[in-house]
């Protein structure tokens, strides 16, 4: 090759390089998504003043809830008054909004339902981007996901993104927040006679005097069921699992009582009927009538192939009194949805889970995959980490997990920690009583979240961490910033161990636990606290006990449930917690007068915190007349105002120390349990 022409060639080939490099519009984070989860991590990602961008297929954000649920009402509720004024407390209740600073964003102002309408849920996602101006790009459908390796990269590698034209996006973390829209499809013989929830008819009257077979047992398939329920001769459903009662099972994505018309008309006989059986053992056969028979795959496969549809051998023509042997109008499948896997390239690695899960990606607790560092899975498709159990797979779950993996990317890429408060130890009590008579994430995640307290300069402070996911407990040095070298306390919600289960009677007679004493065998969902001399290790987070969220502590705390969610009781709450503080910290945590800590002062070689923080550095509550009464009243202060100096001069020094001195009692009062408080 000619000198002139090799020089030609490198030339094409750099102008080449360049004009790919100029194709790519680079992001540090891409966000798959304008749905729920992706606009809450906008929202943090736009507070935080990072460069991002997401990417939404439709036109407008929201886009599912613009199709389904298909009879249009939610089943999250909204509940609108609480009797409190407590922002915090009232998110506990209020399902459907995300979060913000800004009041107008709550849900309750663009629905008065309780169980609003889908089309609420659009107009406020679409308010949700407007009014925060978030940067979304709508109409744009990311059809091919790819790495590109690069040691420069915040990772070690670069996300490729392509959309439906071609044109190439690069990010160094991307956020996938696409939700689960696959239906979920079994194939068997017969299976092209069955019709989808995602495109049946929602008009009753197109059902009127028909039999239908459902195949599924969820939400779906009861709100499709409701429907039509007046209108059909009768309705079969059937499914592998039994039907899961969310009150029983305390999970929100297990049937809610808003859709189980037919489990009444089952239980009170008027035809309509559950069966359990494997969907994938069924084969349907249509008859010349157009008529839908259910058989089993066995017999289907051993007919004669040859034969017309006449000669299938039916279930009924063994067993005259088989379950399903009436003839169907209608097929109809509701199984629910799963993650669209096909748009990452296998260099991502982007595996589904096992079992059950399968139906979503596999992810770390961090809620970053397993298979690629600096991406992340939010919303309903992380709902892995928790499934079955809280609440992670819904807005009131997710809008808290967006925000703690928000977090653990400002502590990685940004030199942000976590943010903290830092408080004195006295504090600690009231700290934690405050946070979960309040906080909405710990108490929706329940089992997930939870709220660490890292003791700090020999356990006289203590630094407040918020809504750290408990499955990487171990690596929270790493993950937030913050150091844990004199131990910590962990604080979550739960519920009782045996209290919740698809078999379980939650209704039985005495399932309410009252004395502060049986606390540990509390029912309902409760605060927990656990004591750490130091983290705990990968290995034993590894090996912690099954179903218990966090290996065995050095001490354990339960505050007993309360039937309205208060846990501000003073004997019954208060007291048991703090002695369990002081237990494990070995130190006085209540507040005293002057008076006490100067005798404490007198008769002790080391003073609770409260004087040493207090009375010691003349520091405390400034006195006034009202506080002086109050102490007396309460026998904590003598009633010095009562002496009587009559006269112009005041006694000498030995006859007031002899007719009028204080008695210097032990302050025995103190230690009773009403007054310590």
């Amino acid at each position: 090759m000619a000198p002139g022409a090799f020089l030609c060639l490198i030339l094409s080939v750099g102008a080449l390089c360049a004009a790919r490099g100029a194709a790519f519009v680079y992001h540090d984070y891409c966000v798959l998504g304008a749905g729920p989860s992706g606009l809450q991590a906008a929202y943090f990602l736009q507070r935080a003043g990072r460069d991002y961008l997401v990417f939404e297929r439709s036109h407008a954000p929201g886009s599912f809830f613009a199709i389904y649920p298909r009879h249009r009402k939610l089943i999250s509720i909204n509940k609108r008054y609480t009797g409190k004024a407590n922002g915090e407390f009232n998110l506990r209740h209020d399902w459907n909004s995300l979060l913000s600073h800004d009041p107008r964003l709550l849900f309750r102002r663009y629905s008065r339902q309780f169980f609003p309408h889908a089309d609420a849920m659009v107009r406020y996602l679409e308010d949700f981007a407007a009014l925060l101006e978030l940067r979304v790009q709508y109409d744009t459908a990311i059809v091919h996901v790819t790495l590109d390796k690069d040691p420069q990269a915040w990772n070690g590698h670069y996300f490729v993104l392509m959309d439906q034209n071609r044109q190439h996006y690069k990010c160094s973390i991307l956020l996938v927040a696409t939700g689960t829209w696959v239906p979920n499809v079994v194939n068997f013989p017969g299976s092209e006679y069955v019709e989808g929830y995602e495109t049946v008819s929602i008009n009753p009257e197109d059902f009127a005097g028909q039999t239908v077979l459902i195949l599924g047992r969820g939400n779906s398939a009861f709100e499709t069921a409701e429907n039509i329920l007046g209108v059909t001769n009768f309705i079969h459903m059937v499914s592998r699992s039994r039907v899961r009662l969310s009150w029983a099972t305390h999970y929100v994505g297990d049937l809610r009582a808003i859709n189980n018309g037919l489990l009444d008309t089952y239980q009170l006989k008027s035809l309509d009927g559950l069966l359990e059986g494997d969907l994938e053992d069924l084969a349907i056969v249509k008859d010349k009538k157009g008529k839908l028979h259910i058989t089993l795959r066995f017999y289907l496969e051993n007919r004669n192939t040859s034969a017309g549809v006449d000669s299938v051998t039916l279930p009924q023509d063994e067993l005259d009194n088989f379950a399903t042997r009436a003839p169907y109008d209608r097929v109809i499948r509701c199984l629910g949805w799963k993650f669209d896997f096909s748009i990452y390239n296998r260099s991502l690695r982007m595996m589904p889970g096992r079992g059950n899960k399968n139906k979503y990606p596999q992810i770390k607790p961090s809620y970053e995959s397993r298979g690629t560092r600096g991406l992340f899975v939010l919303g309903t498709a992380s709902h892995s980490i928790d499934f079955r159990k809280s609440a992670g797979g819904f807005i009131h779950g997710f809008r808290y997990t967006t925000r703690a993996v928000h977090r653990l990317l400002e502590n990685r890429h940004h030199g942000v920690p976590w943010p903290s408060a830092l408080r004195p130890v006295t504090q600690l009590t009231t700290s934690i009583i405050k946070r979960v008579n309040e906080a909405s994430g710990l108490y929706q995640m329940f089992g997930v979240l939870a709220d660490v307290v890292l003791l700090r300069e020999n356990a006289t402070a203590f630094e407040y961490l918020e809504e750290y996911p408990v499955g990487i407990l171990a690596e929270l040095e790493t993950q937030t910033g913050r150091s844990a070298p004199e131990g910590l306390f962990v604080v979550l919600m739960e519920y009782g161990r045996n209290f919740s289960g698809a078999d379980k009677d939650v209704f039985y007679y005495n399932r309410a636990v009252g004395e502060a004493q049986h606390a540990w065998q509390s029912n309902f969902l409760h605060p927990v606290i656990y004591y750490y001399k130091r983290l705990p290790t990968e290995r034993e987070m590894k090996l912690r006990p099954p179903d218990w969220p966090l290996p065995r502590p050095a001490a354990i705390h339960h505050i007993v449930e309360d039937f309205l969610t208060d846990w501000t009781a003073p004997n019954a709450h208060v007291l048991p917690l703090r002695r369990f503080l002081e237990n494990c910290l070995g130190t006085d945590l209540r507040s005293f007068f002057a008076e006490s800590c100067f005798l404490f002062a007198l008769t002790r070689q080391k003073l609770p915190p409260f004087c040493q923080q207090g009375y010691a550095r003349t520091q405390g509550l400034a006195g006034s007349e009202r506080l002086r009464r109050h102490a007396v009243a309460a026998g904590l202060l003598e009633d010095f105002a009562a002496t009587d100096f009559s006269g112009d001069k005041l006694p000498g020094g030995d006859q007031l120390l002899k007719d009028h001195g204080v008695p210097v009692h032990p302050l025995q009062h103190l230690l009773n349990a009403k007054d310590e408080l």
